[in-house]
């Protein structure tokens, strides 16, 4: 049939394959091109950008009186309580995220956009500003703030709690992104597969949503703890500047810088190893999976 030209049949459901032409857009990616002049040297100035000022704390910081300093009081009483707010922080942080993050990236309802941009807002808000927010809804006369105060006699502002509040306020959107964007990525047979077979929307979102997304929370809940730990502007505003109760590192850092620059420069230094030692510890194991 049609001069003798042999017809290519379906056996076993298996066509003949095509062979792909070459592309030169995979060989302009591969590993190791050539980078562009015009890109190079951007890039050189932004890498320079962000790493000289590293660079110039560890120049200039007193090695000679590090341990001293690390052994001041003042000092253990600022990065443990830094630790454990930022921590506690986090947890809360998943609590509350891990569902908005489900709400934004699966459910239906209406005004998913707005309700988007009210959670983000903290991510371009001021930090100060926040505080301030925070202040007048949760100090004595807020709105909620008045109730607990007249309800229990609490008083939120000012205390450890409030360092909690304020952190969470600002580092909870990173942790919503992270995972809404997991789970947009994942793919949702797996969850239309265990409700066909059964399994309740609980128990669907336990056993089958969680462990798909469950780097794209490790990675958000590792950005969410490095933005608690180094929040300044709401803490400061909300919960004060008060040594071994809200005085965490970056406020004894600000403080340290007025009166004792070395100090200051010793405080940063500990910040800065604490944030590079979990970024590497964790980067390997999960940022690169999510």
């Amino acid at each position: 049939m049609d001069g003798g030209v042999p017809v290519p049949s379906p056996v076993a459901g298996r066509w003949p394959r095509r062979t792909p032409p070459p592309s030169s857009k995979v060989s302009a990616q591969r590993p190791g091109a050539r980078i562009p002049l015009a890109l190079l040297l951007p890039a050189a100035i932004g890498i320079a950008f962000l790493v000289l000022p590293m660079v110039g704390l560890l120049i200039r910081a007193p090695w000679s009186e590090l341990l001293l300093r690390l052994a001041e009081p003042e000092v253990g009483q600022a990065l443990r309580l830094s630790l454990i707010t930022a921590t506690i922080a986090t947890l809360v942080s998943l609590v509350l995220g891990i569902p908005i993050a489900w709400v934004l990236a699966r459910s239906a309802i209406r005004g998913r956009s707005v309700l988007r941009a009210l959670v983000t807002v903290p991510l371009v808000l001021p930090p100060v500003v926040g505080g301030v927010a925070l202040f007048l809804v949760l100090g004595r006369r807020g709105i909620v703030g008045a109730w607990l105060y007249d309800t229990f006699g609490f008083s939120l502002p000012f205390t450890t709690a409030a360092v909690v509040i304020a952190e969470t306020f600002v580092a909870m959107p990173f942790l919503v992104i992270s995972v809404e964007g997991a789970l947009r990525a994942a793919d949702a047979r797996f969850e239309d597969a265990a409700a066909t077979l059964g399994a309740n929307g609980w128990s669907t979102f336990r056993r089958v949503t969680l462990p798909l997304v469950a780097p794209g929370i490790a990675a958000g809940a590792v950005l969410c703890w490095a933005r608690a730990l180094g929040e300044f502007g709401a803490t400061i505003t909300f919960a004060g500047n008060f040594p071994g109760t809200t005085q965490t590192m970056p406020l004894a850092v600000y403080l340290a810088l007025q009166n004792d620059p070395e100090a200051a420069i010793v405080l940063s230094l500990v910040l800065l190893a604490v944030s590079l030692a979990t970024l590497t510890l964790l980067r390997e194991r999960w940022l690169t999976r999510a």
